[in-house]
């Protein structure tokens, strides 16, 4: 099998022993039906009560590669993205089989779980997940092309302090996309970028979200009155664990995300 960094990676039979490395990583190999052949992840995340006994190899700062050597996987799950260079290069020289995982769209959830299940022995399983998956996604699209509405001007707050956004092309800035918004910063290359608050100002969002578990996490755009999304009172929180996780709640995110943006052009309409 081939994955996301084009290495290609070959098992001598189904793993049995898989360590993954990132929480997402964890929910997908749940839902290829492989949670049974998990033996270890990492830390500081919270994780599914099925899987919150393992054994943990690190945390997001750097993982244990000596943790990691004794659980003797024959599979091991990493997220490229989230895996400082200096860690990726160690961790290959452990000699396990990695698949390196890296989710860039909405469709690529479904195909990591077709693919854990394939490596993992359990691809009727992964199968019946990844459909079910596909159908409420195009469920998703089928509605957004359905109507002709007038686009929401969204604004995604990544990080409050300093204030981070999302570019263009990556998965969330898809989703908006998907659900009849514009981000407001989709012109941005870059996935990830910190930006002003008076550029924010300039772009006038309609919508303001973030997908936090701090409850005040938007509270600061109170003080902006002039913003469309305060007077509209349209500052949202999602789900913490949904768009920024590219998990098993990547679904019900996007469709949080479409109801929120369909409530904020009436709210606008208003």
């Amino acid at each position: 099998m081939r994955d996301d960094t084009g290495q290609d990676l070959r098992l001598a039979h189904p793993a049995r022993r898989i360590v993954a490395l990132s929480p997402q990583l964890v929910e997908l190999c749940l839902a290829a039906g492989a949670g049974s052949r998990l033996v270890g992840t990492i830390g500081g995340a919270r994780l599914p009560a099925a899987v919150a006994s393992l054994p943990r190899v690190g945390d997001a700062f750097g993982l244990n590669l000596e943790a990691l050597a004794m659980l003797r996987p024959d599979l091991v799950l990493a997220w490229r993205s989230g895996t400082p260079p200096r860690q990726a290069a160690a961790l290959r020289r452990l000699g396990f089989p990695v698949y390196w995982s890296e989710i860039r769209d909405l469709r690529d959830v479904g195909e990591t779980v077709l693919r854990i299940g394939e490596l993992a022995g359990t691809a009727a399983q992964a199968r019946a997940w990844a459909e079910d998956y596909a159908r409420r996604l195009r469920a998703l699209r089928e509605r957004a092309h359905a109507g002709g509405a007038a686009p929401v001007r969204v604004f995604f707050q990544a990080w409050p302090a300093p204030l981070m956004t999302i570019g263009g092309g990556q998965a969330i800035d898809r989703a908006i996309r998907l659900c009849g918004g514009i981000n407001v910063f989709g012109d941005l290359r870059a996935p990830a970028a910190q930006v002003s608050r008076e550029a924010v100002l300039a772009r006038d969002p309609q919508l303001i979200v973030a997908a936090s578990p701090d409850p005040r996490a938007l509270q600061a755009w109170q003080a902006f009155a002039q913003l469309s999304a305060v007077r509209h009172r349209r500052l949202v929180l999602l789900d913490p664990d949904g768009l920024p996780r590219m998990g098993t709640g990547t679904i019900a995110a996007v469709e949080q995300l479409c109801r929120v943006i369909d409530a904020s052009r009436g709210a606008a309409a208003r």
